[in-house]
């Protein structure tokens, strides 16, 4: 991010950085892009062909209601009977254990959001999982976002919700 850029947020967004507690097991790793916060890999459950990947992302306070980003995650997911993924994506709302709303949903199907965004080419993963939040703080929403095969997501559930819990502004 260019330095009058990061200057000029920091001087219109209340102060204070997303914390969290990452869980033992994640493998941490450098962000593709300066738009996420963080990146981890989820090591792969037996028998599974590959691992899970969660991200944290921030626009600067921008990227849309909570809502519009449930429905672009439940988008991102078919099934294979043809059913809209929205009967059967489940979403709650928490809180941190710092006080902060969240929004979750949580979806299996086949994964086939955009390779890169604005790109034609899709992924094709069947047999995936979608686990995804927005915190709302008051520098504006973060978003979370896990994909990876069904049993391996399932594998880290209690780590997921532990670490989304744990997020707190410092």
């Amino acid at each position: 991010m260019p330095l009058f850029l990061a200057l000029l947020l920091a001087a219109v967004l209340p102060q204070g950085s997303l914390r969290f507690d990452a869980p033992a097991g994640w493998a941490s790793r450098t962000p593709g892009s300066t738009m996420r916060v963080a990146e981890f890999t989820l090591p792969r459950a037996p028998k599974d062909t590959e691992d899970a990947e969660l991200a944290i992302f921030f626009f600067g306070g921008q990227g849309g209601s909570v809502q519009a980003n449930i429905d672009r995650w439940i988008g991102q997911m078919t099934q294979p009977d043809g059913r809209a993924s929205k009967e059967i994506a489940k979403t709650t709302t928490l809180q941190t254990k710092s006080g902060l709303k969240m929004s979750l949903v949580d979806v299996t199907g086949t994964y086939v959001a955009e390779v890169k965004p604005g790109a034609a080419e899709r992924f094709n993963r069947p047999g995936f999982r979608l686990r995804a939040a927005v915190i709302e703080t008051p520098r504006g929403p973060y978003f979370v976002k896990l994909t990876g095969p069904a049993a391996t997501v399932a594998r880290w559930d209690k780590s997921v919700l532990d670490f989304l819990a744990s997020m707190r502004l410092e």
